[in-house]
């Protein structure tokens, strides 16, 4: 992580060390008392809760010193205490210096869906060729994002780091603090759509990632997706397209599901070709491994690095996962989140398998805006019509699913709906028989995974 001293950190931020010498160093960083680490600066950020209070707990788990914006008593006379107007403000401060300090490209990843897994993919290819740090988790805000920087080390070569938004102005911010050399977008959906009044407003406010790229950058971009292509004709970097269409230099051909955890393509990079096969069971990764390989080609890495990777990425927690129980039932997790375009590709997947009865339990899709009950509906409808055997939904919005299906026509004694994940578990258990295949896909507020949960311990 990066060293700093506390003098360097008052000049840095503007502030002034209250208590301390200034020679005191610091590498680690942190705004959460319960993780804190001894020796570490912990910036007592104003959100929710007051980082003030907490500033006690931090030094009894061993921090050195605190960032701070108003008076506080000192936890002890070792204890540094450096004030500053904003320590938000300053935490960003800190951040963007660094950058300045340090040579690393930027890679910055936006997009309606599948941000973090495309992080995670672009981090497994890059880190054959290049020292990469990435962000942590979902670290994606104007907290996270800064603090991600902060772990980067002098041998790291590239940073990627998730750049996300709930309303307009997020991501200029977050380009400010770490203009990207390469900015990727996944796609533009309907997501976090109670900020925007509309999908135009809401790519408008995604453009802001190509507004903040570097100049000469590079922008990597879903050909596919008609808003990312309107919003990147006036990027005047480079531009790298994937997809599946003709015009996307990174593309997946001749695409087929051989099995329930396979999907299996033609790579198109450039000029060459290879046979790909990735391990998971929902399509929608396809696009997240296609950005990936186009993010590694803008940097040279060559096919065979892209072709080994690829046989090594597996789905993560709660995000498509496979389990076979031992009653042969197949359980899909995919609880994690949900949205209109991911349900599609999800529920696309579970109609194509041949064998067993097909049952999807779905929950609420949170932040629609004000057509949330039309998506809801139409997801419905897209059940019956992919002839998915049974239906069972989860929470209030999750009944209009059920509504959909049964106003096209789907047998109403095939569709069942609960107020809670916990009514739906106790109830849907007792119908399921061997060699089911159930998909469990909601947003995380309706808790979904206690569904999960609930059926791997009794069956």
């Amino acid at each position: 992580m990066v060293e700093l001293t506390l003098k360097r950190i008052a000049e840095i931020t503007g502030g002034s060390i209250i208590q301390g010498p200034p020679n005191l160093s610091f590498d680690k960083y942190n705004i959460d008392s319960r993780l804190t680490q001894p020796g570490e600066l912990f910036f007592a950020l104003e959100a929710a809760r007051n980082g003030h209070d907490y500033i006690f707990d931090s030094a009894q788990k061993g921090a050195a010193g605190a960032v701070i914006s108003r008076e506080v008593h000192p936890p002890n006379h070792n204890f540094a205490l450096l004030k500053v107007e904003n320590t938000l403000t300053a935490l960003q401060r800190i951040a963007k210096s660094i950058l300045r300090n340090q040579p690393v490209n930027i890679i910055g990843i936006t997009g309606s869906i599948g941000k973090t897994t495309t992080k995670e993919f672009i981090y497994s290819i890059l880190k054959n060729n290049y020292r990469v740090l990435k962000s942590k988790g979902n670290f994606n805000n104007y907290i996270g994002l800064p603090l991600s920087i902060l772990d980067l080390k002098d041998e790291h070569e590239i940073a990627v780091l998730e750049m996300g938004m709930n309303t307009p102005g997020e991501i200029k911010t977050l380009t400010e603090i770490a203009p990207p050399d390469i900015s990727v977008i996944t796609n533009i959906q309907p997501v976090h759509m109670e900020f925007f009044e509309s999908l135009h407003k809401l790519a408008a406010a995604k453009k802001e990632i190509l507004d903040g790229t570097k100049k000469g950058g590079t922008a990597v971009l879903n050909h596919d997706d008609k808003l990312v292509l309107e919003i990147s004709r006036g990027f005047k970097g480079r531009k790298i397209f994937f997809g599946t269409s003709e015009n996307s230099l990174i593309r997946a051909q001749n695409i087929k599901q051989t099995s329930l955890e396979n999907i299996n393509f033609d790579l198109i990079y450039g000029r060459e070709q290879t046979n790909i096969t990735l391990s998971f069971f929902n399509e929608s990764y396809l696009y997240n491994f296609l950005a990936a390989a186009a993010t590694a080609f803008s940097l040279d890495v060559p096919l065979k690095i892209i072709k080994k990777e690829a046989k090594l990425l597996k789905p993560f927690f709660m995000r498509g996962t496979v389990s076979i129980l031992e009653s042969k039932i197949t359980l899909i997790d995919d609880s994690y989140n949900s949205n209109p375009f991911a349900l599609n590709k999800c529920l696309h997947s579970l109609a194509r398998i041949k064998k067993g009865r097909k049952i999807a339990v779905l929950g609420d899709m949170r932040e629609m805006g004000k057509r949330k009950e039309k998506y809801h509906l139409e997801a419905g409808k897209l059940v019956h019509h992919l002839k998915i055997d049974i239906l069972v939904t989860v929470g209030v919005l999750g009944e209009k699913i059920s509504q959909g299906a049964l106003s096209s026509g789907m047998d109403k004694n095939k569709i069942f709906s609960f107020k809670s994940s916990e009514e739906a578990a106790q109830e849907l258990i007792p119908l399921l028989k061997e060699n089911d295949i159930v998909l469990v896909k909601g947003s995380r507020a309706v808790e979904m995974d206690k569904i999960i949960e609930s059926i791997k311990r009794k069956r």
